[in-house]
């Protein structure tokens, strides 16, 4: 069986993929490896034979450049767009990691641990898989560094899971983080109204083109009998009666300015007016705005609602369509399959990727990582790791430059992103399975895990402390809690003790950030 395996690195290498992923579903208590278990069962197949991890490096690169420049496409809108407000918490985490970089340094000297293991635990416990590449490669693709992950990694996601556990029982002042009414969701109310305006006058309105932000909309109206949409600039007049939808407070708020709340249900009857999701796939309308559509104008519609993965927004006037959104329109019933067809509501084309724009964006991103800083007597670069993530993050952020459409439909996005990250995984299981069993269990294995185990547990508290000093609330600290650290199931983790928008907001601003800092710093570590 080992000579098939090593006579076929290919067969070798999905077989470890499809155990890796079995063994990434497998919980251990609230721990699941997921795509991780990839890494851990390519360690135990390549442990056996060191013929079964040759001739992996090309494809590993391959699944690393697929990983993080489809991690940057997504992270690029939020991440531009919150720069400004959350600009001194990105200033705070910077801080720690490079801190946490020097005291690796100095932990790894004081107990003679190798420089390569220090860089790769430094990787595995802030579960930085692109990191783990950046250190192999400034170390001329040495192992070392894959054992020292192997060891960190799970002792990072552990550490982190504790103290997002007892975080969640504390109560920050927030001063500079109120809570949003997003996190109260969604609800639309019938109001009768008293007071005539005009709909784009009443309070907190969302569908002024040139306005960002707001709280409410308004679909359907009735009048005299007759059901039609509201149209953004239409005048209500007393005894009209029409549905608001948006955030409870702010809605409460517009009933109160228009008249006052009625039972009725006006989306009960679908004989005139209809509402459906439909999915934008039309790569011609990705990064326009929903006042750009002019779907009032085109249909007689209007959009209320976006959809995009998980998450419901109203779809305020200025709020960018991207490729996979999912519009609530309430229209006419006989413009929908008009509005259908202008947005596209092609299940096969959201699964389509366009690989010029994508080959594109992973060139430029390769090329990128290709520029060395000379610091001190080393050289430090972005590499194949961050060179396609800092890429990735702008195109993510421009959406489209003329006629080029730079991002993907989530749904492909995330496929392309498990693939690469799985590949990558076992590929470096696959290549350090030899050195692992040599090393993980000696006495520098153990070492390894408990300098991670400590340096994390530090650097979360004063993270936390940088958070409570920022005025920023518990939930967007857990948040950026889980995004320093950057594993997946330490948001999952975070969400299911904490119910709040801001939890999700925390992550996604340090995610992309500390990432690309770890990438940089951890061949810091590795030359000293």
């Amino acid at each position: 069986m080992i000579e098939i395996l090593a006579d076929t690195p290919i067969l070798t290498l999905f077989v470890v993929i499809a155990l890796g992923t079995v063994l990434g579903s497998i919980p251990f208590g609230p721990l699941r490896f997921g795509p991780a278990g990839a890494l851990f069962v390519g360690l135990a197949v390549g442990a056996l034979d060191p013929r079964l991890g040759e001739g992996l490096g090309l494809v590993q690169t391959v699944g690393l450049a697929l990983f993080v420049y489809t991690i940057g496409l997504a992270a690029g809108p939020s991440f531009v767009r919150e720069f400004k407000r959350q600009y001194k918490l990105y200033i705070g985490a910077t801080v720690i990691l490079v801190a946490m970089a020097a005291l690796a340094v100095v932990a790894g000297k004081f107990f003679g641990v190798d420089a390569g293991m220090i860089g790769g635990m430094y990787a595995g416990v802030l579960t930085a898989t692109p990191a783990l590449a950046a250190a192999q490669d400034a170390l001329g693709g040495a192992m070392n560094p894959a054992v020292g992950y192997s060891i960190a990694y799970p002792v990072g996601v552990i550490v982190t899971m504790i103290a997002l556990t007892i975080l969640a029982r504390m109560r920050f002042p927030a001063t500079n983080d109120p809570a949003h009414a997003a996190s109260e969701g969604l609800v639309n109310t019938t109001a009768i109204v008293d007071t005539p305006m005009r709909v784009s006058e009443i309070p907190g309105i969302a569908s002024v083109p040139g306005t960002y932000g707001g709280s409410v909309r308004v679909s359907y109206i009735r009048r005299n009998g007759h059901t039609s949409v509201a149209h953004p600039a239409q005048e209500l007049l007393p005894g009209d009666a029409i549905v608001i939808v948006g955030y409870p407070e702010a809605v409460d708020t517009a009933v109160d300015a228009l008249g006052h709340a009625s039972d009725l249900n006006l989306t009960e009857d679908r004989s005139e007016v209809d509402f459906q999701w439909i999915l934008v796939s039309d790569s011609r309308l990705a990064g326009r705005s929903i006042a750009d559509l002019y779907i009032p104008l085109r249909f007689g519609a209007i959009v209320t609602r976006i959809r995009r993965g998980d998450e419901v927004m109203l779809a305020e006037a200025e709020a960018e369509v991207q490729l996979g959104d999912r519009l609530l329109v309430v229209s006419p019933v006989s413009a929908l399959d008009s509005i259908k067809d202008y947005l596209g509501n092609s299940e096969k084309e959201n699964t389509e990727v366009d690989y010029m724009t994508a080959g594109m964006g992973i060139a430029l991103g390769i090329a990128l990582g290709l520029i060395t800083l000379p610091i001190g007597g080393a050289a430090v670069a972005l590499g194949s790791a961050a060179g396609p993530m800092v890429v990735g993050i702008w195109l993510g952020y421009l959406e489209r430059t003329g006629p080029f459409v730079w991002g993907m439909p989530t749904s492909a996005n995330l496929t392309i992103r498990q693939f690469g990250l799985v590949i990558f995984l076992a590929t470096v299981g696959l290549s350090s399975g030899q050195m692992f069993a040599a090393t993980a269990f000696s006495a520098e294995g153990i070492k390894v895990g408990l300098i991670a185990g400590v340096l994390l547990a530090v650097m979360l508290v004063a993270l936390a402390f940088v958070g409570r000093t920022l005025g920023l609330s518990m939930p967007r600290t857990a948040g950026a809690m889980a995004g320093f650290v950057g594993q997946p199931a330490l948001l999952t983790h975070a969400q299911s003790l904490v119910d709040d928008p801001r939890t999700n907001s925390g992550y996604s601003a340090l995610f992309a950030i500390a990432m690309i800092i770890k990438i940089l710093a951890v061949q810091a570590v590795v030359i000293m």
